[in-house]
């Protein structure tokens, strides 16, 4: 043979670590109770270009959505979500008729019927809770969203919750950190934002709704019945989303246990609990 020449199969790793998108939710504040505000959406942050390091974990935390309060109680915040150096606040509880001054959140809490402040959101991830009303049998303000702030209150009706980011990430449209609706006594509730924070309370349902669960959804505020149940609702969880070009290889290692789809040109992982990626 005159010549030869070695075949060389051309190899399915990547010739360099990804950079990757992120959607990092937290948790949602839990409602308040007794005409109570809603719950602010978790603190929402998305990006491209995060750089990835070889061989390092990456850690990733999935945050808890906040319960909602009782009687006249404030709703608790949500906690944080993370991925590696990126942290999301959990949103604000909504208050409650013992405790009016609303809390600061990825987006802030609504303020009840007696009175007292909206909380604020956190700069870069959410937004401000709506001002409630203590005219006629009073509104709750709605919880703050991703996208706008909450509602306010008025005589007898809940405000809305704020609007959540809709976002294609993981491959379908799909909207995250809505806030809670505003609860009232015999009235409407405010209706949660974008369909992912829970409704508030209204006459014939003294109970605020749950934020929707792994979308970071502020709970609906409590109503004012000659009872115990005026209870907000629970926000929902928060969840934890990468996506890059399915022509870079799979992770070598994850924990944590994510929903790894490859598809439309990307791999995504997705974490509904916390756990870990390697690559």
């Amino acid at each position: 043979m005159a010549g030869s020449f070695a075949y060389q199969q051309a190899s399915a790793d990547p010739i360099a670590t990804p950079t990757v998108e992120y959607l990092v939710v937290a948790g949602g504040g839990g409602g308040g109770g007794a005409y109570g505000g809603g719950g602010g959406g978790g603190g929402l942050l998305t990006a491209t270009g995060y750089s990835i390091t070889s061989g390092s974990p990456i850690t990733v935390t999935v945050g808890g959505g906040g319960t909602g309060g009782v009687t006249g109680a404030k709703g608790d915040n949500g906690t944080i979500s993370v991925f590696g150096s990126i942290t999301s606040s959990g949103g604000g509880g909504g208050t409650g008729y013992s405790d009016p001054n609303g809390t600061i959140g990825g987006s802030g809490g609504g303020s009840n019927s007696a009175g007292g402040s909206a909380g604020s959101g956190v700069v870069g991830q959410g937004n401000n809770g709506g001002q409630g009303s203590s005219a006629g049998n009073g509104g709750g303000g709605g919880g703050g969203g991703k996208v706008s702030v909450g509602g306010a209150g008025v005589a007898g009706t809940g405000g809305n919750g704020g609007t959540g980011l809709d976002s294609s990430i993981s491959g379908t449209v799909t909207y995250y950190a809505g806030g809670g609706g505003g609860g009232t006594e015999s009235g409407a509730g405010g209706t949660g934002g974008s369909g992912v924070g829970g409704n508030g309370s209204s006459g014939t349902n003294f109970t605020g709704r749950n934020g929707t669960v792994n979308s970071g959804g502020g709970g609906g505020g409590g109503g004012y019945p000659p009872s115990n149940f005026d209870i907000g609702g629970a926000g929902g969880s928060g969840i934890v989303i990468i996506r890059y070009a399915d022509t870079y290889a799979a992770a070598s290692n994850t924990t944590g246990s994510p929903n790894v789809i490859v598809a439309g040109g990307y791999r995504v992982y997705k974490w509904t609990s916390s756990g870990s990626i390697t690559f």
